[in-house]
């Protein structure tokens, strides 16, 4: 979280557009913390984009597409991979952005396949709240252990490796 992952879809995006792209956007359903039907970034940039309750929804919806962008993609369905692997077979450029690890530090849903299957990954990190260094880490502040929780920084805090597995040994401590 915090790394820039929207904000860098959102550029890649609105250049495909500028090159009069057919392009179409999705986001999970879910996702409503800024905006019902927009994909914004934490720096308030957004782009209209189309809330689907599943993956598959995508792969109709996307047929006459030259670029299909995804956001969130770690909140679909395992069919994700499929439905970009189709499209991308196709010929339509596929631009996912999600988070490859979960709050605990784990891979997170479908993201390891996709990132497996992708001819490019590009991964961007934020900046530890705690060292400075880089965090590649989504440490969860709030008491909860459901998977997905959506929130900002009052539920979440980038953390470097270090900083992250000390906070996980403190928050064990605590919880004794």
């Amino acid at each position: 979280m915090f790394s820039g992952k929207t904000e860098e879809l959102i550029r890649r995006l609105k250049r495909a557009q500028f090159a009069k792209q057919r392009v179409e956007i999705f986001k999970p359903a879910i996702d409503t913390r800024y905006h019902d039907e927009m994909v914004v970034s934490h720096d308030a940039n957004e782009i209209r984009s189309t809330p689907v309750p599943a993956a598959e929804n995508i792969r109709i919806l996307a047929q006459t597409c030259d670029v299909v962008g995804i956001d969130e993609a770690q909140f679909f369905d395992d069919e994700i991979v499929a439905v970009c692997n189709d499209l991308a077979n196709q010929g339509i450029r596929v631009i996912v952005a999600g988070l490859d690890m979960d709050f605990k530090g784990n891979p997170f849903g479908p993201m390891p396949a996709l990132m497996a299957t992708a001819e490019y990954v590009t991964k961007v990190h934020a900046v530890c709240t705690r060292t400075g260094n880089l965090a590649n880490y989504s440490y969860r502040k709030a008491q909860n252990d459901k998977l997905v929780l959506l929130g900002e920084t009052e539920e979440y805090e980038p953390l470097s490796r270090a900083a992250f597995y000390r906070a996980m040994k403190e928050q064990k401590e605590d919880n004794k």
